[in-house]
């Protein structure tokens, strides 16, 4: 306990420092109403995470949800904002891009936004998939909620949520007319406006729009080619149209965009580079300090990262009874990505790519829901059609080195991925008595996916030039069965007790960085047993809570990790990126969400998560024994913790005034699957975080009708420099990268509601 206690006592200490903790009306939370402040430990929310809907503190499945109001409170403009505010989630920007989000729940994620590695937490906006890692760091635009669902969500949402998923709910128009603008200027010379619209056309039609602008420069500069990296340049719009020709039938389109042209991310080296057959290329100190938000590029490699996204979805519910509801979601979307990486981040031509990604998805579901005093039941069909091709080239003139007279180095990667996934499911709860009731699943899964990839390797020494391309042509079919078995005693209509068990499935795939035999590998699937129980509930207008434990056995989680080969023509040292089943890990652990509002107008929250992750398996014949299990698993902080507190003073008619804010901790944390020296036990200190808090604060004023606001936020207020992810690819030149958290930062955001 005493590892805790001392977090805990900071925590406490710094709660109470940060009193002046504050909320923000957000500038598009305008189905709450004029006069409305309600972000209490009372404010109901209904949740669709078992896909009806249901009261928050009803729904046996740990979940953490948040209103428009609620996210505002945490500071969260993008999905990345919910880091700390939800237990044992980790969830930040991907390694060396501005368009991906490395997400891991309870210890289970997948980092890598190669196009060919599927994503362990499924993403959702308005109930369609995104199949991808990026293009999933999305502005919160327009919300009326987001949901976090922890564990495996295999029965109801199908592959690629064995750790989770995360749920974004978009406004709906409607027929009352409404609608908002915001403008923010900061740190950084941050500008952001957004604005939105909805309201009726007809009796029986609506329509809604939401567009944004957001320019910041960049939080690391290179003072040798005076160019800044780390910023952000984005649009997003989305135009939704709502028929309701009666009571008993909707039908929703909607259409959204979203552009990035962001400068490149860049790390920070973690040792001195070296030439692939020895020799130091670049000396640099050893697990360096304190990142001081400088880098260095290779000269040659444009400053350019771009994503366009575009998709579309229609939605047709129609009440076919009064117990009996057909739902149709159809959905199309594109995703094009031009990414230029130094993965190296330095001056030298080592670990330079581009990587070019056009990926489009087609998906259909068709669900039935039934409800009845004593059943609640759900089934539906599912299919998926993905297709994804890349061009990728990696620029090395700098790896060689002088023993074979610098020669330049070239190799082209071009590849193309079809997936077909097709499932079925159903899920039945069953009140034995009005206050037990139990819930069972089961999904079916059948996934194929057809991979084409070819590379060709260019040098001005022949010995590093391919004689002709090497083409990995596989495929596979993977299937699984998804059994899902619940039960929960309610006390009352607002205490609760729950105990679950689970499956969770992520198909099997192929190494998409196969540059030779030796790396050309297909990976099984992952699966995940979850048992986890439960108590949450409310008080009245005092206190909201959720407690939750669990245990999970995961087996055959898809490790990247990297190596060196013999190359069986030229016997020369050949660097390999291989992918392995890494056997199992045990993973326990436990969570609280805690809201408090003693008075009227103060909310005390905490979010507390503690996580026991270790490898019960991970064989590796290059290491001691045979085994790598002595690692500690990537992304799974033993604590994750943060304490928040706002007051709000009515002034009578000069309006509201609102202070406040939040701390947030996290304990040591790996930020690589490979996270030791090859052959050793050894760990690699900068491939490692240590335990942090981050102090946010802010303070806003509103008019008396709640239709303009004003206010001032800082982040980071500390300045803490952070570490969230982390990169090894030490079969290449040495190369370790680490990426780094924002600084601190200020802005001064002002709105107004119509």
């Amino acid at each position: 306990m005493r590892s805790f206690a001392r977090p805990l006592r900071r925590a406490v200490l710094a709660s109470t420092a940060l009193s002046m903790i504050a909320f923000t009306p957000a500038a598009f939370a305008q189905d709450e109403g004029a006069n409305s402040a309600d972000d209490s430990a009372s404010e109901q929310i209904v949740v669709t995470a078992r896909r009806t809907e249901e009261r928050l503190e009803t729904v046996p499945v740990s979940v953490s949800a948040f209103s428009a109001r609620a996210l505002d409170r945490i500071q969260a403009n993008d999905t990345t904002g919910l880091q700390g505010a939800v237990p044992n989630l980790n969830i930040v920007q991907g390694r060396g891009s501005s368009n991906a989000t490395n997400i891991y729940i309870r210890g289970i994620g997948q980092p890598d936004a190669l196009q060919t590695f599927d994503p362990a937490v499924g993403v959702y906006v308005d109930d369609v998939y995104y199949s991808r890692i990026r293009g999933t760091q999305l502005d919160l635009l327009d919300l009326e909620r987001v949901e976090v669902l922890r564990g495996p969500q295999g029965t109801l949402y199908g592959k690629n949520t064995i750790g989770g998923a995360l749920k974004v709910v978009t406004r709906k128009p409607g027929q009352t007319f409404q609608g908002g603008l915001s403008a923010a200027y900061g740190s950084y010379d941050q500008f952001e406006v957004k604005a939105s619209a909805s309201g009726p056309v007809s009796d029986t039609l609506a329509a809604g729009f939401a567009v944004m602008r957001s320019k910041r420069d960049g939080y690391v500069k290179d003072p040798v080619l005076d160019r800044g990296y780390n910023d952000k340049d984005s649009i997003a719009a989305r135009g939704a149209l709502a028929f309701t020709p009666s009571s008993d039938f909707r039908f929703d389109v909607s259409i959204d965009y979203s552009r990035d042209d962001g400068a490149l991310t860049v790390g920070q080296p973690l040792n001195s580079l070296t030439y692939l057959f020895g020799g130091t290329a670049l000396a640099l100190p050893t697990n360096p300090g304190s990142y001081d938000f400088t880098g260095r590029t290779t000269p040659s490699l444009p400053n350019s990262t771009k994503l366009r996204h575009w998709g579309t979805s229609a939605t047709a519910e129609w009440n076919v009874t009064d117990n009996l509801t057909l739902k149709s979601i159809t959905a199309y979307r594109r995703l094009a990505t031009k990414d230029y990486i130094d993965i190296d981040a330095t001056q030298l031509q080592i670990g330079d790519v581009l990587v070019d990604v056009h990926q489009k998805q087609f998906s259909q579901e068709l669900q039935l829901t039934y409800s009845s005093d004593r059943i609640e039941a759900v089934g539906g069909l599912y299919y998926l059609n993905e297709n994804i091709r890349s061009h990728q080239e990696a620029y090395a003139d700098d790896l060689i080195g002088p023993a074979f007279g610098n020669p330049t180095f070239l190799r082209t990667i071009d590849d193309r991925l079809t997936t077909k996934s097709y499932a079925a499911y159903a899920n039945v709860s069953f009140s034995l008595t009005e206050a037990l009731r139990l819930s069972a699943g089961l999904r079916y899964t059948d996934e194929k996916k057809d991979y084409w990839r070819t590379t060709s390797t260019f040098s001005s020494n022949p010995l590093f030039a391919s004689a002709a391309p090497y083409i990995f042509q596989p495929d596979r079919s993977w299937d699984d069965w998804s059994p899902m078995v619940s039960a929960d005693y309610r006390f009352n209509d607002h205490l609760m007790v729950y105990a679950r068990a689970a499956k969770g499935f992520k198909s099997g795939g192929f190494n998409g960085r196969a540059n030779s035999a030796t790396e050309s590998t297909a990976y099984a699937p992952e699966t995940v047993w979850s048992y986890e129980a439960g108590f949450k509930g409310s008080f009245g207008t005092l206190a909201r809570f959720s407690i939750a434990a669990f245990h999970s056995d995961y087996k055959d989680f898809q490790a990247r990790v990297s190596g060196m080969d013999v190359d069986p023509v030229t016997n020369l040292p050949t660097p390999v990126l291989s992918v392995l089943n890494a056997g199992k890990l045990r993973i326990r652990g436990a969570e609280l969400e805690l809201g408090l509002t003693p008075v009227r107008g103060l909310l005390l929250d905490t979010q507390i998560g503690y996580l026991d992750a270790d490898y019960r398996e991970f064989n590796d014949v290059r290491f001691p024994n045979g085994s790598r299990a002595f690692q500690r698993p990537a992304f799974a902080p033993k604590w994750t913790m943060r304490f928040g507190a706002q007051y709000e003073a009515d002034l009578g008619s000069a309006g509201f005034l609102t202070i406040g804010g939040q701390s947030r901790y996290r304990s040591e944390t790996a930020l690589s699957v490979d996270n030791t020296i090859i052959g050793t036990t050894t760990r690699i200190d900068g491939l490692f975080q240590p335990g942090y808090w981050l102090h946010d604060a802010r303070i806003v004023w509103e008019d008396a009708d709640r239709k303009l606001s004003l206010g001032i936020y800082g982040q980071n207020l500390s300045d803490k420099h952070y570490k969230t992810d982390g990169q090894e690819f030490s079969s290449i030149g040495s190369i370790r990268t680490a990426y780094y958290g924002a600084p601190r930062t200020f802005t001064v955001r002002a709105g107004v509601k119509f």
